[in-house]
């Protein structure tokens, strides 16, 4: 009993298997009709071609003083008053802070009237000297009295040399009282109030800092590879480099605006900083109006000469594939191909291929989000683009 109803279940799984089968042919076939029906996507493409592009690098850098000069005590004192604005330009020469100079006018005193009493043993000794020196021609007086006063007289003029060294110490001493700007340049805050007991050692014989605004540095660092690679790239012919010394350099402010002045490198140092495999250098600036200030952190750009026969294509055409960076090539028929490309630096016209791009070679730069690997395309001119693009967007405005 049990093999009919076996026979039947098998049939009608079989006829089951049959239309489904028919039915996916019927979408398959369908399928594939639609696939060649559909349109070709329009792309715009451009060529690749060899070009002569400027060469720069971009880096950070920190602004400097041109000259910083702290300015300290020479002497001991109480500090009476300070003669300049906080935060104002000052000139060489002027007068910063008073230390009270009255210890050190007496001081000076001091050493003036030792000085009168050596120069009076000196004018009694120069008489003694002209007075013995015919009497001992004459031989009226001993050998021993001639050597005594001749001794004492060389003696005189030491002493009073010495009183005249000390005269000296004591009115430098007194002008140090008065705090000098040594240079020009702005002048920082005060690091000691009046009244304060100003030493000449230590923290406490800092009074302000002085430093020159114009001109102005920029100091920055460079890898040790990045001056590898340049090098190299010099050597084989691809860099056409400037003269160091004839590199000029651009910077960019916090706010994104460019500073109108070039600048000029006039310093790379001649080690590697073992610590951070980095190299120092600088920059040096005119800072005429005074726009830029110590301690601000710049964008730099430098141009290093010429990238010679290089291909360089637009940032819009390069497609991230999870660590690799592509461009999508079109064929002579139209059919889109991924190609795997190695990036250089960026330039003022676009991104530099290093590898995996070809002169003569077709790339896609507008349309790339319907341009699937394989499929076919249509390659449009960019004001045939703006025409579709206007197109679809009316369309879906007026559904």
């Amino acid at each position: 009993m049990m093999e009919p109803n076996t026979s039947a279940g098998l049939f009608r799984q079989g006829m089951l298997a049959l239309t489904l089968a028919s039915t996916l042919v019927g979408c398959g076939g369908e399928t594939n009709q639609t696939a060649q029906s559909m349109p070709e996507v329009p792309v715009v493409v451009n060529e690749a071609a060899l070009i002569d592009v400027p060469l720069t690098t971009e880096m950070v850098g920190e602004t400097a003083g041109f000259r910083e000069i702290e300015v300290r005590s020479r002497v001991s004192g109480i500090l009476l008053k300070r003669t300049y604005v906080e935060g104002q330009p000052v000139t060489a020469g002027q007068q910063l802070f008073l230390i009270d100079p009255e210890p050190y006018k007496v001081a000076l005193e001091q050493a003036k009237g030792t000085q009168a009493q050596e120069q009076a043993r000196l004018n009694k000794a120069r008489a003694d000297r002209d007075r013995i020196i015919p009497l001992f021609k004459r031989q009226v007086v001993s050998r021993k009295d001639y050597d005594d006063t001749i001794a004492n007289y060389e003696a005189a003029i030491a002493s009073h040399q010495a009183t005249q060294a000390k005269v000296k110490e004591a009115e430098l001493n007194l002008s140090y009282t008065q705090v000098t700007a040594p240079i020009n340049g702005m002048a920082s805050k005060s690091t000691q109030s009046e009244g304060s007991l100003i030493s000449t050692s230590g923290d406490s014989s800092l009074l302000t800092t002085i430093t020159q605004y114009n001109p102005l540095y920029v100091n920055f660092s460079y890898s040790e590879q990045d001056r590898l690679d340049f090098e190299s790239s010099v050597k084989k012919g691809t860099i056409e480099a400037k003269n160091a010394t004839n590199w000029r350099t651009h910077i960019r402010l916090a706010d994104g605006s460019v500073y109108p002045e070039a600048g000029k490198l006039n310093f790379s140092d001649n080690r590697v900083d073992p610590q951070t495999g980095t190299i120092r250098a600088r920059a040096i600036f005119d800072n005429k109006d005074g726009a830029l200030m110590p301690g601000q952190f710049v964008r730099m750009t430098i141009d290093l000469g010429t990238r010679k026969n290089a291909i360089v294509v637009p940032p819009r055409a390069i497609v991230q594939s999870q660590a690799d960076r592509m461009v999508m090539v079109v064929d002579a028929d139209n059919k889109v191909t991924p190609r795997p490309v190695k990036l250089g630096p960026a330039v003022a016209e676009g991104v530099l291929i290093d590898s995996g791009l070809n002169a003569g070679d077709h790339y896609i730069v507008e349309g790339l989000m319907k341009a699937r690997p394989g499929s076919v395309v249509k390659p449009v001119s960019a004001e045939e683009m703006k025409a579709i693009t206007a197109k679809m967007v009316s369309h879906s405005a007026a559904k």
